[in-house]
């Protein structure tokens, strides 16, 4: 099953993000073939200001253990995280 993991920064806690990316961004590589998608979204200004991640697990579970898990999570950088199942029809 796909899990959508869209997490929202808390104000002001850019340079949190900055201090943690590469260790996230390792985070996220070590999920291999489950990873299908993920990147940051931005502000009005094109600043990074969140995350959504689409993984593959087997139960929400590990979808939540994964989310938190993270090293942004483990720095307090999110004030929300939304974990859907999500189903992908195109392409």
């Amino acid at each position: 099953m796909l899990y959508a993991i869209h997490c929202f920064d808390k104000p002001g806690h850019l340079q949190v993000r900055m201090d943690n990316r590469p260790a996230h961004v390792d985070y996220l590589k070590s999920f291999g073939d489950k990873l299908q998608a993920a990147g940051p979204t931005l502000d009005a200004e094109g600043n990074m200001n969140g995350s959504l991640v689409i993984l593959d697990f087997e139960v929400e579970e590990d979808a939540a253990a994964f989310a938190s898990n993270d090293p942004y999570a483990q720095a307090g950088l999110f004030e929300q995280v939304i974990i859907q199942p999500w189903k992908k029809v195109l392409p």
